[in-house]
Formats: C-alpha cells, structure tokens, sequence
C-alpha cells in the first residue's frame, strides 16, 4: 500500500496561524512586559516622597513607575508599586505635588478584541491539539485516522507490485483447490474469451476450511497468479461502535474495487459479518452487524459478473452463515480446503524447507506419515521448530532427530529430564508403555509401533507409545477399531500383570478407550444388539474439531440408553481381556521390552522388533538391572 501523502500547504497555514495567534497574545501583554525594577509598597513610597527621593511617577492602570532623584540611570532606579484595587490614593498623591514631584501616565485601555481573544483561545488551543492528533493518526494509518473517515474502508490493498508475489506454487497440498481456483485466474487474465461464450463466473468464491489449511494463502495466490490488485479485509473490521459504520465501510470497499476493477475482494473470517440473522428467532439481534451484513447482500447484487470484480472470503465455520450469502448469484461456489493426506504433507513440507540446510539422513515422507492430522501451519511450525533444535544442538544442519524432536515437542509437549520418579514408578511406567507397544505388535490391524519412550512430558504424560500408519486412511473396519481400543488397553493390562495392581497412569487410555467405544455404538451402527443404527446429533459441519453430542438422552428411551451403556461397557471388556490375553501368551517379551526401557528410556521400532522375535534370550532375570546412562534416542 503506497504512504500517506501529507499536506504541506495546510501544515503551513496552520504553522502560520499558531505563530499569528502567539504574536497578538504577546502584544496585549506588552503592558506587563515593560522593564522592571524592585518593588515598594504604599507606605515605603509616601515615606520616600515625604523624604524628596522621588522625582518622577508614572501612573498606569495597575502599577505606578517611579523615578527615584538623582539615579536617573543606575541599576535599580526604577522602583515600581502595584497599584491596589479601591484604594483612596489621593493623600499620595497631595504629597507628590507638595514635593514636586512630576506626575505622567494615564490609565490604559486595552483594543476591544483583546478579551474576546481571551475567550477563544482554549477554543483554538483545543481545534490545534485535535487536528494534530488526526494528522498524526492519519499518518500512522494510511489516512484512516482523520476526522469524517470513520466510514471509510480499511482493507488492505496488495496492488501489482512485488507486494503480493504469492502463486501457486507457494501453496501445496491443497491440489483439489488449487483446480477450483484455476478457473477464476484464466477468468481475471481473459475476461473477453468468457464473455464472448455468453459465461458468467462465479461472482464469490467462499473458501471453507479448518483453521491452518491456507485459506488466505490460496486468495493471494490467486491474486499474484492473474496479477490484479488485491483488496484483503477481516470481517471483524467492518463492525465498529457507531452505528452505520459497517455499512458504510462495505460500500467504500466496493466503490473502490470498482474503480480499480479488475480485481479480488477477499474477507478474511466472513462469519465475524455473515453470521444467520436472528432478530425474527426471538433473540436479540445485533443491529450494526445485520445492517452491515444487509449492505454486503446488496453490493453483491449490486455489480455485473462481467466487469472483473470476484469476491473471495473465508471461513471455517460454513454452518453458521446467512443463507442469503450462500445462495446462487453471491458466494454460488464454495471450495473445501481440507486438510492434507500424506502426499500433501509431505509437499507442504518440501516447500517449508526450501530455506533449511537438511542432513542426509531426513526423510520428507516419514515425517508426513509421523504428522497425521496436521495442516500447512502447523507444518511450518515443525520445520521451524525442527531447525531451532538443530541450532540449541549446536549442527549446521537440521537431521532426522532434530524433526522427531519437534514433533513430539508439538505433540506430547515438552521434556521433563529433570523429574524424579522413584524406581517402582519408573518400573510401573516402562511396563505400561511396553504393554502399548507389544500389543500393537500383536494386533493383525494396529499400525506399526515407531517409538517407545518413558520420558516425561510436560502435557502430564509419564511416556509415550508412538505408532506410524503405513498409509492414508478414509475409513475403518469394525476390526480396526477393535484393534486401536485393544492397543488403548494394553498398558493397563501390563501392570496388572506385571505390578499386580494398577494404577492412575492409565486414565487417558481408559477415556479414550470408553470415547471409542462410545462412537461404534452409537454413530457407526457396530452392536449387534442395537442394529444399524445412529443415536448420536449430526454433526454442524465436518470441519468442526470437536466430536458431536452423543447419545442425545432426550431422544432415547431408559431401555435405549441401558442398552448403549451395556454395549459400551461389553466391547471395552472384551478388548481388555484380548489385550491380557495377548501379553500373557508373550510374558517374555513384555519383561524384555520393559528391561531395555528402564535402560535406555528410548526404543525405535527395529529395536523392538528384535527383542520381540529374542525376547527369551534375558529372560532368566527377574527383575530389572540398575539403570546405566541413559540413552535418549527422542
């Protein structure tokens, strides 16, 4: 966006008019700024004219000047007495003429524009600090800090310069999208080849994602690829305290992409705007955001397809907009920016690392596989992440240990080397990660384990079991769930055999477990005592990031709701006893695993691999040797 432009004639006038102001104050004090010398009072005056020292007075309205004999022009001849209010002065005055002393003066009249100039000075003292700090403001702000702005438009414009330099091959992952918006390119670089075909393009294209997934990165791209000015605006900009502003803050944004056509329009978080009206449900509704979201309505029917003007917006939650913002002739398209598969991962992070000195041993696509679930953002907090590992290591190059670091600082939080377990909590926990990790061996549907560790995190996690999914998955069997609850409740299984006890480690696989559970029941239709049937709300929208409300009790009859929880409760059974089976037909090598934990707190998968296929090799020992140094393989 190009600076403010100042202007220097008016700051002249105004520097001009302050210096103006000052002079008249000055010189309607000149009567106080004359010189000065001691001063007497009353009595000392009539004592010095009954002695004949005075030679000379000059009466003004508030002083009298005297002149003392014989030191006309010595320092401090000049004595001068203030003259009081309704003081009977003539007694003075009787004696100075018996003495001979030379009276002069006349009371002094000020110019009738002196005290009106009196009154409207706090006036323009004020109007100057005012226009100042509107000056100043709207310097800082691009010229939106003036008086009568309130109502302009604050988007921010990227025009064709290198300002906007995004294309898409600044975005990855997202390769659905980027097809989507193609089409709007080719429409914005040849407007004459759709028209003459009789097309219309899309007047909005409304961009729905969860937050992360490259939203805005997508419009800029869009804007950089057809090389157009680019108007960006958040929707929580537009609603201010005033009412009107909203509304006049729409249509300034359009009359200027209008003039600047043709050009993109992007509204950053639309749903701060767009949200569903809900003055006719009864609530109350916020006047200033439906005028404004009225006034959007209206410039969107209000401009030709055809004159290059495309509205872009983003939001990532689509179920709560206006209807009238979805429908045909406004946003009529909407693309889905979702999050990416191991493919577009692993392309996220080859265009992260472009400014990263990688070590030979990295490999892009095991830690896409090693960040499911994760988006463009949260991708580039990784690498970055990844390399600030790299300079407290103190190497000239990011390696593969330096990733595994950073995605368990994400993911589990951050080490606490320095907490003191005692020997039977340690003893405890390698057990339970080791009762993970070897039924997820065991499990024909379990991803492969690719790290076991008992050392502390800050998120409360006393250790870690940490699979790697072999591939992408859209959806699950009936067996790979069971699988995935039995894996959750291997640990608890371990110290039961192990410890014979158990203890509160094994709370969040519990949760998780019973949550699990909890949805094969109740929205995947997976009891057979319950049929293929749903008995969880439907989901707003799938990009949500929590889970729908199961088991809506308002809907379910004591005998339904009995029967959900006896379902629940018989699939977490049977996948416990699976999970005690599973570690007791392999005693040997859970004590194996548990052993060579204590010791080097860290396994890689390889290395449980083998003491699962040589677990009978130390078998003979018992009980744990004292731990040696500790080996952090994290």
């Amino acid at each position: 966006m190009p600076p403010p432009t100042v202007d220097r004639p008016r700051q002249v006038r105004t520097a001009l008019l302050t210096l103006a102001i000052l002079a008249l104050l000055l010189w309607s004090m000149r009567g106080s700024l004359g010189p000065q010398g001691r001063h007497l009072s009353y009595s000392e005056l009539a004592t010095a004219v009954e002695a004949g020292q005075v030679e000379k007075v000059d009466v003004f309205a508030d002083q009298i000047l005297v002149t003392m004999r014989g030191e006309p022009n010595k320092p401090g001849a000049k004595v001068v007495v203030d003259r009081l209010p309704n003081m009977d002065e003539r007694g003075l005055l009787e004696a100075m003429q018996k003495h001979g002393v030379a009276i002069t003066g006349q009371p002094e009249r000020s110019a009738w524009w002196v005290p009106l100039l009196w009154a409207l000075l706090p006036f323009g003292v004020l109007m100057l600090l005012f226009g100042g700090m509107s000056n100043l403001a709207a310097m800082r702000g691009g010229g939106q800090g003036r008086p009568m702005t309130f109502g302009r438009s604050k988007a921010k414009l990227y025009d064709r310069s290198a300002e906007n330099s995004v294309t898409f091959a600044d975005v990855a992952g997202v390769d659905e999208a980027k097809a989507e918006l193609a089409e709007i390119v080719r429409f914005l670089k040849e407007p004459l080849r759709y028209r003459a075909v009789g097309a219309r393009v899309p007047k909005g294209v409304l961009l729905v994602g969860a937050p992360g997934t490259g939203k805005t990165l997508l419009a800029k791209a869009v804007a950089g690829e057809s090389g157009v000015p680019f108007f960006s605006m958040s929707g929580s900009e537009f609603v201010e305290m005033f009412v009107g502003v909203g509304a006049s803050r729409v249509r300034d944004l359009f009359e200027q992409a209008k003039q600047r056509a043709p050009c993109i329009i992007f509204i950053d978080e639309l749903d701060a705007v767009g949200k569903t009206r809900s003055g006719g449900l009864g609530f109350a509704a916020n006047e200033e955001r439906e005028q404004t979201l009225n006034q959007l309505l209206v410039e969107m029917d209000g401009f030709d397809s055809g004159s290059g003007l495309v509205i872009m917006a983003a939001t990532n939650r689509p179920e709560i907009l206006d209807r009238a913002l979805l429908r045909a002739g406004r946003f009529d398209r909407q693309v889905l920016v979702d999050r990416p598969d191991v493919r577009g991962r692993e392309a996220i992070l080859r265009v992260h690392v472009h400014k990263v000195s990688l070590g030979a041993d990295v490999d892009l696509k095991v830690i896409a596989q090693r960040t499911p679930g994760m988006v463009g953002a949260d991708l580039a907090n990784v690498v970055n992440e990844a390399a600030l590992a790299a300079v407290r290591r103190g190497k000239a190059t990011v390696e593969a240990q330096d990733f595994e670091e950073a995605i368990d600082r994400l993911q589990l939080g951050l080490k606490k080397e320095g907490r003191v377990m005692t020997e039977d909590e340690k003893r405890r926990v390698a057990f339970h990660e080791a009762g993970h990790a070897l039924v997820a061996l065991s499990m024909a549907h379990a991803d492969p384990v690719h790290r076991v560790t008992i050392l502390p995190r800050s998120v409360g996690a006393l250790g870690a079991t940490l699979q790697l999914p072999t591939q992408e998955r859209y959806l699950m069997t009936r067996d790979e769930l069971d699988d995935r609850v039995c894996v959750l409740l291997g640990g608890r299984s371990a110290e039961e055999l192990a410890c014979q006890d158990v203890s509160t480690g094994a709370e969040d696989d519990l949760e998780r477990a019973t949550e699990l559970a909890r949805h094969m029941v109740c929205r995947f239709g997976m009891s057979d005592k319950l049929g293929p049937v749903t008995y969880s709300r439907s989901s707003a929208s799938r990009l949500l990031p929590w889970s729908p409300e199961l088991a809506d009790s308002s809907n379910l009859s004591e005998e339904t709701a009995r029967l959900i929880d006896a379902e629940i409760k018989a699939i977490v059974t049977r996948e416990h006893a699976r999970a005690r089976e599973a570690l007791a037909s392999r005693r040997k090598a859970l004590d194996a695993i548990a052993r060579e934990l204590l010791v080097h707190e860290t396994l890689q998968g390889s290395e449980l691999d083998a003491l699962v296929a040589h677990g009978s090799r130390d078998a003979a020992s018992p009980s744990p040797p004292a731990p040696s140094e500790p080996r952090n393989l994290a």
